[in-house]
């Protein structure tokens, strides 16, 4: 997820803190982050709570990107 990627490391948080901050594990976040687990809309909201925005904002270009390759 590239726009989620980017916002944690302007915001300068590693792996870990934005586990802590969304109440997972660091390798549960790992796999969100890199698309290897689906995204819960719970945990979207979470996540974009950390950034003070909404989910749709964070996800919904990747979500797009997703849908029009299948």
């Amino acid at each position: 997820m590239k726009k989620l990627k980017l916002m944690r490391l302007k915001y300068k948080l590693n792996y870990q803190k934005m586990a802590n901050l969304v109440g997972i594990s660091r390798p549960f976040y790992w796999q969100i982050e890199n698309d290897d687990r689906r995204l819960s809309y719970e945990m979207a909201v979470k996540i974009a709570r950390v950034f003070h925005t909404t989910p749709d904002e964070i996800f919904y270009d990747d979500m797009v990107e997703k849908i029009n390759k299948n």
